[in-house]
């Protein structure tokens, strides 16, 4: 199995504070972790976990958060691609509070990779799959040479403009930027599947609409931030194996459930097998 992550990796602080400060307000944050992460970054640390080559095409700044990126994604067995940029690295700073919940903070733009970086593009036609969180239609052109091909919610508008067909559309119905039906999109997709936190999720295809359960889990001890990444990355594994969406959907919940009970994500998240079970 070959797999491609194509998008952003932000440099991550997180920390707890007992309430997201107001006008005026300052926050002191307690159990500080930094690590490498974002929409693009989580999951593809999920694939990482994965018997699959995992290729990751991304863009850096050039100062030390930048380093530090690098360095967490090329401590993987992955095959990292990515595309230099002049300038600081995007920071983003997460804060949880007590019940769970994550605020984020994104300091600069996420930093995408585009279709004239000298990247090795080639590889995408030979994946069985690939996730795009990036914002380059053209890239998203090429994207669509794998198999299988899963789009994040987050990007309808680069989704829209490169015309392709996504067998897949993922994100959060409580996202405002994510929450969508198969009508938003003029070219629909095979399935377009909407996550609902504890309440699951539902799918939506031409044949109509149906649920999927959210997994029991214990209170979460960490945070929710990490946990819509986790599925994306765990259900593009599950589809590429030959998964229905709804058996992908179902066998995801866990993986995004598996990371509410840590303040550190990427540690939290399960494997991912090399066949179904």
């Amino acid at each position: 199995m070959r797999v491609a992550v194509i998008g952003h990796v932000e440099h991550i602080t997180l920390g707890r504070v007992p309430r997201v400060p107001g006008p005026g307000d300052i926050a002191h944050a307690t159990d500080l972790r930094t690590f490498p992460g974002g929409g693009g970054g989580i999951a593809f640390f999920q694939l990482a976990k994965s018997p699959g080559e995992v290729h990751l095409f991304t863009a850096l700044g050039d100062d030390e958060a930048a380093a530090q990126v690098r360095a967490g994604v090329e401590a993987t067995a992955a095959r990292i691609h990515a595309a230099h940029r002049a300038g600081p690295h995007t920071r983003d700073l997460v804060l949880i509070t007590p019940d769970g919940e994550r605020t984020i903070v994104v300091l600069g733009e996420p930093l995408h990779p585009e279709k004239r970086d000298p990247l090795p593009w080639e590889v995408l036609a030979s994946c069985d799959a690939a996730y795009f969180t990036a914002q380059d239609p053209e890239v998203l052109r090429a994207a669509r040479s794998a198999r299988l091909l899963v789009v994040t919610a987050r990007r309808r508008a680069a989704l829209i403009a490169s015309g392709v067909r996504a067998d897949v559309v993922v994100g959060s119905a409580a996202d405002p930027r994510e929450a969508s039906s198969l009508a938003d999109y003029p070219v629909r997709p095979g399935a377009l599947v909407m996550t609902e936190g504890p309440a699951g999720g539902r799918i939506e295809t031409a044949e109509g609409t149906r649920r999927f359960p959210a997994p029991r889990a214990a209170p979460a001890r960490g945070g929710s931030y990490g946990a819509g990444d986790s599925f994306a990355g765990a259900m593009t594994w599950y589809a590429a194996l030959g998964l229905s969406v709804d058996e992908a959907c179902a066998r995801a919940a866990l993986h995004g459930a598996a990371v509410l009970g840590s303040l550190e994500p990427i540690e939290a998240q399960r494997p991912l097998p090399e066949r179904p079970a």
